[in-house]
């Protein structure tokens, strides 16, 4: 028997991605597409936004140790008989490393890939245990 329910995609490294990108009815705002990662205490994100005006079209905000970028697209074709239509609002957020220096974030547009670069100049901290201890009551 063949199963017509999606399961969306979980992993530990962002528990709620799956929310964003399967629940298309929670928002009117699509998901954007992107990878990232981190090399040489450098924050790298690659979004997908083929057909934008990265001038008009292409927002990139950070704030209170979060990246978002979103995109606004409305465009119009009309020829012989028809027309056609694309429009919506697309948006991600994703949080930035410890350490970001915010001031000196950069975005280029090439090739309908967006890349944004955040310099991380702080080293993060390894993990620490920390021992609890046992009130006596």
């Amino acid at each position: 028997m063949t199963s017509l329910i999606h399961r969306p995609k979980f992993t530990f490294a962002d528990p709620f991605e799956w929310l964003e990108q399967s629940w298309p009815f929670a928002t009117t705002e699509h998901a954007i597409r992107i990878e990232e990662s981190m090399k040489d205490d450098v924050y790298h994100v690659r979004a997908e936004l083929p057909g934008f005006d990265p001038d008009k079209d292409i927002h990139v905000t950070a704030d209170n140790g979060m990246l978002t970028i979103s995109a606004q697209r409305e465009s119009r074709e009309t020829g012989e008989g028809h027309s056609e239509f694309r429009y919506g609002s697309f948006t991600r957020t994703r949080t930035l490393p410890v350490g970001a220096d915010t001031g000196k974030i950069s975005a280029t547009y090439t090739d309908g890939i967006l890349e944004v670069t955040v310099p991380c100049p702080a080293k993060q901290q390894a993990s620490t245990e920390v021992p609890i201890k046992v009130a006596k009551g």
